[in-house]
């Protein structure tokens, strides 16, 4: 029996070395809205509750169609502007939080993942997030369903090139790719 190959497997380790920026922060947050059915339900839920309100109040009031028309696209634009801001103000909220590690250096593996910082450390293991995304720059790790876990990995910090194929194969392995 090869066992060898399973020992390997089990100590595969992706490290990475980065220091968090917002841009990272606002992508991890326009992924999450754009590829989570909860993301994509926040982004469209604001701008179609603003419109349905004006066209209901409009209509109880006996306006005419054409006020009712222009004021409900208004309402869905302003809506949706509303949730831009809120995305934004969410980076900028999660930002605050992962800016005080200072340099990170990220060493994920089988278990999970363990963060140290200059100031702080974090240890996650998989049972925390269930999937992931990849996006250019940066992989993404995603809470379930009703989780609120955001995770960010830059490729930026991969220690050496292979680690971005080492983290993509456990991220594999043991997440969803969405």
């Amino acid at each position: 029996m090869n066992t060898g190959g399973d020992q390997e497997q089990r100590t595969e380790q992706a490290v990475f070395v980065y220091r968090p920026e917002l841009a990272d922060s606002r992508a991890a947050v326009r992924v999450r809205a754009l590829r989570t059915a909860s993301g994509r339900a926040e982004t469209l839920l604001l701008p179609l509750m603003s419109m349905v309100l004006v066209v209901a109040y409009g209509l109880l009031r006996g306006m005419l169609p054409a006020v009712v028309a222009v004021s409900a696209v208004l309402a869905a634009g302003t809506g949706a502007f509303g949730g831009v801001r809120g995305r934004r103000a969410m980076a900028r909220r999660l930002h605050a939080v992962v800016s005080h590690y200072g340099l990170c250096r990220t060493v994920v593996d089988e278990r999970g993942f363990a963060t140290t910082g200059e100031s702080m450390s974090h240890t996650a293991d998989w049972k925390l997030y269930t999937r992931y995304a990849e996006t250019a720059e940066l992989f993404v790790l995603l809470g379930g369903p009703r989780a609120t876990c955001l995770a960010v990995m830059p490729k930026r910090g991969a220690e050496e090139p292979a680690d971005v194929e080492r983290l993509r194969a456990i991220l594999d392995r043991n997440l969803t790719r969405v």
